[in-house]
């Protein structure tokens, strides 16, 4: 199966493409359109579709192509955002409500496992967060106070599983892990037992919000009476993204000399963090090792983020072998919670989920409550909390100005290099950069057989500049987190469109 890059994730070898079984469009007025086919997508389908909702996935490429199928796949009872920052930033009470969703979230997976009898390698473990210093040490203690008092259950222990200096460690109960393609795809039959129409190879151009909603598609028209936005950040242009930031995070999945692989989940608490777990495929075992994450479009290198992670991963294990690596997207939101809800700009019936951090499998899943509540009976109790509208006046503040600060320095100040770029006969192959060529400013990939690849560099979002990602062979938007192969054709939105193609040859844009 296909993902969104060209670094091959470990859970693409261990599952085939998934093949629907709709390849048209329904005829009639739908309850609920939801666009993106990742957990997010299918998860809500089939809860409503359970509820007594017609529902239609639309998804551009196959299921699982984008984080879902790149994710590290923990399942965590505490968030990137700690509860002790989202007890400042909102209140305790906010920090016991996203507390019990973290454990429903758990909760729900494993009954859909059971239900459906999904064999995905879930296991509930406990999970480790330790500091390596005396700063560390002192967060983590306010992390484990405020955790407890959200009904978490934690405390500090002595012992650990990774062969990494602490200061301080402490145990999460009730942690967990699974393979999310095995789960997605168990999840997505289990929508079209129950008669949700799924369409893959289908991209959704445009939506006209009126009496009822009509989505425009590559495949035809749906109309339907509500719409969900899926997509880990909407498309066209929105305040949504002006309050999330897209990042990249890096992944190995190591082969290690003897059998020490720690049987939990466990994090660090540097910034960026990394994190620790081991994931058996085709009776093989694997460390996988994450970190060295930064805003997308921002790294000059991204090999070099690779090399980072393999030498903090030589620095503590024995390494045989590093058969995998990849990395993948996810989006910060500026308070520290996701946005699950109402549309920005559309409070009637179109909504969306974004805004995951580190944690898309739990709020993903959680996104898919929330909604089923807010469309089935029009309510929930996370519903203000996470309210993809809410005003705080000073959580996520200093954050939102930097965002929208940085955002306003890439589209207007950093259109295009001042300096004099180099020759095209210059690129090595393999090697992607943006040139000036017969007057033209391109962005300009060369493959390993040495043919060329040109692209208007201005992102169709809203023009920032694309960077080229070396490690993923795409070209990253820098400001909103728009993905593009070297062919132009979108991998990420909220892009809608692909990039302009430049024919070098003709000296014209020909797409």
């Amino acid at each position: 199966m296909l993902r969104d890059g060209a670094c091959e994730s470990i859970w693409q070898t261990s599952v085939t493409e998934f093949v629907s079984r709709a390849a048209f469009i329904p005829v009639g007025i739908q309850d609920v359109v939801i666009v993106g086919g990742g957990i997010t997508g299918i998860t809500t389908a089939l809860l409503l579709q359970q509820a007594g909702k017609r529902c239609v996935v639309v998804e551009a490429h196959n299921i699982g192509f984008g984080t879902t199928g790149g994710t590290t796949a923990h399942l965590n009872t505490f968030m990137d955002s700690s509860y002790a920052q989202i007890k400042q930033n909102f209140s305790a009470e906010d920090a016991q409500l996203i507390a019990r969703g973290a454990r429903q979230s758990i909760d729900l997976i494993k009954s859909n496992i059971e239900r459906y009898n999904i064999a995905c390698k879930f296991r509930e473990l406990p999970g480790y967060l330790f500091s390596t210093t005396e700063e560390e040490s002192s967060a983590l203690e306010s992390i484990i106070a405020a955790s407890k008092e959200a009904g978490v259950a934690v405390g500090l222990v002595n012992e650990t599983v990774l062969p990494i200096p602490y200061h301080q460690i402490s145990i999460w109960e009730g942690q967990a892990q699974f393979h999310p393609l095995q789960y997605l795809h168990g999840i997505a039959k289990a929508f079209e037992a129950a008669g949700g129409v799924l369409l893959q190879g289908c991209r959704v151009l445009h939506a006209e919000d009126n009496e009822t909603i009509e989505v425009i598609t590559t495949k035809g028209n749906i109309k339907c009476r509500q719409l969900i936005y899926a997509t880990h950040i909407p498309p066209g242009v929105n305040l949504l993204h002006f309050r999330c930031a897209p990042y990249r995070s890096y992944v190995l999945g190591v082969k290690l000399k003897g059998d020490g692989y720690p049987d939990a989940v466990a994090y660090d608490m540097h910034d960026p963090y990394h994190y620790y777990r081991t994931e058996e495929v085709n009776g093989e075992k694997y460390l996988i090792v994450g970190g060295e994450d930064h805003k997308t479009g921002h790294e000059d290198n991204t090999e070099a983020c690779f090399r980072r992670l393999e030498s903090h991963v030589r620095n503590y294990f024995e390494v045989a072998s590093i058969p995998y690596k990849w990395s993948s997207q996810y989006f910060e939101p500026t308070d520290g919670l996701p946005y699950i809800g109402h549309l920005p700009g559309h409070p009637g019936n179109i909504y969306v989920a974004t805004g995951f951090g580190g944690n898309g499998m739990i709020y993903g899943t959680l996104s898919g409550m929330l909604l089923r509540d807010l469309i089935v009976s029009g309510a929930s109790e996370l519903e203000e909390l996470l309210d993809p509208n809410r005003i705080k006046p000073v959580a996520g503040f200093a954050n939102f100005v930097k965002e929208a600060a940085d955002v306003a320095g890439k589209w207007v100040g950093g259109l295009f290099p001042q300096e004099k770029l180099p020759a095209l006969a210059d690129m090595a192959p393999g090697e992607g950069r943006i040139v000036e060529f017969e007057g033209k400013k391109m962005g300009i990939y060369k493959d390993e057989r040495g043919k060329v690849y040109a692209i208007d560099p201005g992102c169709t979002h809203i023009k920032c500049t694309v960077q080229w990602n070396n490690a993923e062979k795409s070209w990253d938007c820098p400001c909103h987190g728009s993905r593009f192969s070297f062919t132009g054709e979108v991998l990420t939105g909220p892009a809608r469109k692909s990039l302009a193609v430049y024919d070098v040859k003709q000296g014209k844009v020909v797409i």
